[in-house]
């Protein structure tokens, strides 16, 4: 009986490092390497369907990408807290899901022209804090490489990313100046702002379009 309950024990302290990483969750870089393959993975296999169907394309990213995204945090970041004090509790999931979709659009647009060029996930940084970095390096139709930063911070002992960083632009923060210039523009109204979102990320998408396009043209000099 006490041979079992010793070869049970030892069985437990062996499971014990598995169970401890089932309850944290992956790795940031896991995390970051996972999504990528799964969202490559199912644009290759979809791609003519979400050419022609755009918004079944932005399902299956906010599918994918969706839950490794902090989009609570993300969003009140962007609002700041000028803003989001004064914001109710419809206004912010409101703005949250704009924010959401948004998004998705904002870099669904671009993997649509994705043909497969390579993307390379750099090695794992140190990972014993409450927030890390996760570099990518993409490389372009045109040759280029386009170097890329995820920003995360550990939520509930899991990986949630908060900011990425696109070739130098900073999403989060061209997110958050132009959020405080529409209020400006909209008289302060928080719901012409958020309704309008769209709109805003589309200037942030020409943004990161043109810094991707000096790039390029440094690149072949």
């Amino acid at each position: 009986m006490m041979s079992i309950l010793r070869r049970g024990l030892l069985v437990l302290l062996a499971a014990l490092p598995m169970l401890a990483h089932a309850v944290t969750g992956p790795s940031a870089h896991e995390l970051i390497q996972d999504t990528t393959t799964r969202l490559l993975a199912d644009l290759e296999a979809n791609k003519e369907t979400y050419k022609t169907n755009p918004s079944a394309f932005y399902d299956a990213m906010n599918n994918i990408v969706g839950p490794v995204v902090d989009a609570d945090g993300v969003s009140r970041s962007i609002m700041t807290v000028k803003y989001s004090k004064k914001a109710t509790p419809e206004q912010m999931a409101r703005f949250q899901e704009n924010f959401k979709r948004s998004l998705m659009q904002f870099y669904g647009n671009a993997l649509l022209e994705y043909k497969n060029q390579g993307i390379t996930v750099s090695p794992a940084k140190d990972e014993s804090g409450d927030r890390t970095s996760v570099d990518m390096t993409v490389k372009g139709s045109s040759g280029a490489n386009y170097p890329v930063s995820y920003t995360l911070e550990k939520i509930n002992d899991q990986w949630k990313v908060r900011n990425v960083i696109i070739n130098g632009i900073n999403v989060g923060k061209l997110f958050r100046d132009q959020f405080a210039d529409a209020m400006q523009r909209n008289g302060n109204d928080l719901d012409k702002t958020i309704n309008n979102w769209a709109g805003e990320v589309a200037k942030a998408k020409a943004v990161t379009e043109e810094a991707a396009d000096e790039q390029k043209q440094k690149q072949a000099q």
